[in-house]
């Protein structure tokens, strides 16, 4: 007999953007109902924002077409943001000296399960 799957998962992978400012808008969706989630992000004025909304539909999308699981009962039950490679690139400086950029990226994971009410 083939276990009940309730949750399904979504990544994205080297986000051009740094993994800590990803954080906060994470901790905001962690724990919430995918509507309300979703409703966090479209009005949270961050450059993550979007991209984490996009991640959550498709974790979302795994849920209803790979495991039939009803999109009411779905709710964000972890959200990992973790860094990803570092493009390391130099800015000329005064009297030819040269400092270093770091260009981070990170990684998005966002795991939606279902309420078992």
């Amino acid at each position: 007999m083939a276990e009940q799957v309730t949750s399904a998962k979504a990544t994205a992978r080297t986000v051009r953007i740094a993994a800590r400012k990803v954080r906060l808008v994470v901790d905001l969706i962690r724990g919430k109902g995918v509507g309300e989630a979703n409703a966090i992000l479209k009005f949270t004025p961050r450059s993550a924002s979007p991209v984490v909304s996009k991640v959550l539909m498709s974790a979302v999308a795994n849920a209803e077409n790979n495991f039939d699981l009803d999109r009411e009962d779905l709710y964000v039950s972890k959200a990992i943001v973790n860094e990803g490679p570092t493009l390391k690139r130099f800015r000329p400086r005064a009297k030819g000296s040269a400092s270093p950029i770091n260009k981070r990226t990170s990684h998005i994971t966002i795991v939606v399960s279902e309420n078992n009410k």
